[in-house]
């Protein structure tokens, strides 16, 4: 297998009652590019990340991530193995701070056992940094603070776990023009550090400002994957 390629889904179907969600959909992403993933509505885009982080069961179908046959039987298992997605609703705690969102489940110790809040608070500003937030509160209720904000928030504890792929799924739908300028400086970001990024969204134009590939599903099934820079 091409050591570029991070991730290889293929010939996946997912059948549910009476529906073939997905059918024999083949699915490339290479390290350092961002991928979008279109359709319309029903398409299969949803169905194939849910199939990737383990969300459902494919009937059939392979997934290798670094050439390594996997099988993520929940999105903890694909979180182990390198996975993360960010969703248009972020699903974080709005009732607890930034830092505790940011490493939830997996806060930094004393020699007590007790939260070393300290390092916590401390490693939440690196992170927070590195997604261009420097000036955010991270003892703050994450609630605090707006949708744009939490999804980096969210990027961040992706970061933080080492993620190999980053899955972002319709994240500029509730973003004003500047919001999603950060984000995608962002996306770059996390590109050029050679992060595989897969970009679910139904925006054409901002497929052509931040992506190097597409690939299109149509009723659960394969169109194509064509590389931005041949397409007109």
């Amino acid at each position: 297998m091409d050591n570029g390629v991070v991730l290889s889904m293929k010939n996946i179907t997912m059948t549910f009652p009476g529906v073939k969600a997905l059918q024999n959909v083949d699915f490339t992403l290479c390290k350092g590019e961002i991928h979008a993933l279109m359709g319309e509505n029903g398409a299969g885009k949803s169905t194939l990340i849910k199939v990737l982080t383990g969300v459902h069961t494919r009937d059939s179908g392979e997934i290798y991530l670094e050439g390594k046959s996997i099988n993520n039987r929940s999105p903890e298992d694909a979180q182990e193995n390198g996975i993360s997605t960010v969703y248009q609703e972020v699903n974080l705690c709005p009732n607890i701070s930034v830092a505790e969102n940011i490493f939830a489940g997996y806060e930094p110790r004393t020699k007590f056992f007790s939260i070393d809040w300290k390092k916590m608070n401390n490693k939440a500003r690196e992170l927070l940094a590195w997604v261009g937030l420097e000036d955010i509160d991270v003892t703050k209720s994450l609630g605090e603070y707006s949708v744009a904000i939490q999804q980096m928030v969210a990027i961040a504890r992706a970061i933080n776990f080492n993620c190999k792929i980053l899955i972002l799924d319709e994240p500029t739908s509730s973003l004003d023009d500047h919001e999603v300028e950060n984000l995608f400086n962002v996306m770059r970001h996390l590109k050029a550090d050679g992060k595989g990024i897969i970009f679910v969204t139904h925006f054409l134009d901002q497929v052509y400002s931040v992506c190097d590939k597409i690939t299109v599903l149509r009723n659960g099934e394969l169109e194509g994957e064509f590389p931005i820079a041949e397409l007109p």
